[in-house]
């Protein structure tokens, strides 16, 4: 089996390189940062681990890249992990920078959608494939500073949905893995803009999920037995719940 993983030179991403390559299957993985990238090849062995040094945002880049290494490898994608995402900030809606808003909605959606499209084209030409989306519980449960972050994910929720309604006929799966606090990535670090004391805050106390559990999941949809779909796997610490529903009381003058 050959797994297209984004975002894997760190997190989500490279744990499940490691689990694929650790199962015996080829990894594309692909990343910006080319030493973590060249790290994970030596752990994986270049045998079994291709890499590509793109950011997923550039999509001619990135569709030329991927042909090139398929035929060099004489590959084939039989599993896409669209890990590549990010939330940045935390600040009221109208505090945000809409920068930070459009590259959001420019990785997290337009990225993914592209690189979806683009190889749906040769598994739906073989009737065979998995997509698997790496979401988030923001997109089922609001809570602020998330406005587009958690949209984001929401969208990456029903996109997957729908592609299971166009694909039905196709033998071709999708699966949005949605977890909630997660440690051991970059994620905070991102969101906060490299104020680490700030992001480790986020994991104080608790025992959120890791990498290597988020890479199990993926791992166990993807060996899953070929007529199984799993369509949302929804995943939470036991140190965290769906959040109540939060009013604020004041008092009337």
């Amino acid at each position: 089996m050959t797994v297209l993983i984004t975002g894997a030179s760190s997190g989500f991403g490279r744990a499940c390189a490691k689990a694929f390559a650790a199962r015996g299957d080829n990894v594309i993985a692909i990343a910006r940062r080319e030493k973590e990238l060249l790290s994970l090849q030596a752990e994986c062995t270049k045998e079994r681990c291709a890499h590509i040094v793109c950011d997923v945002t550039d999509t001619a880049a990135l569709e030329s890249s991927i042909e090139d290494t398929l035929k060099e490898r004489r590959w084939e994608i039989d599993v896409l992990v669209n890990n590549a995402g990010l939330a940045l900030g935390l600040s009221p809606a109208q505090d945000c920078d809409i920068k930070d808003w459009e590259q959001m909605i420019a990785v997290n959606c337009l990225a993914l959608v592209r690189l979806s499209h683009f190889v749906l084209q040769k598994m739906v030409g073989r009737k065979s494939g998995h997509i698997i989306n790496i979401g988030s519980i923001a997109g089922s449960y609001a809570y602020p500073g998330s406005t587009v972050y958690g949209a984001t994910k929401a969208f990456v929720k029903q996109f997957s949905l729908n592609l299971r309604a166009d694909l039905y006929d196709k033998n071709i799966r999708v699966t949005d893995i949605e977890p909630g606090l997660a440690g051991g990535s970059e994620f905070s670090l991102v969101r906060f803009k490299g104020d680490i004391e700030r992001a480790n805050a986020v994991y104080e106390n608790t025992k959120p999920l890791l990498p290597e559990d988020i890479a199990e999941a993926v791992c166990w949809v993807a060996y899953l037995p070929s007529h199984i779909n799993i369509n949302r796997l929804e995943m939470m610490p036991t140190t965290q719940a769906p959040a109540a529903l939060n009013v604020h009381k004041y008092e009337i003058s």
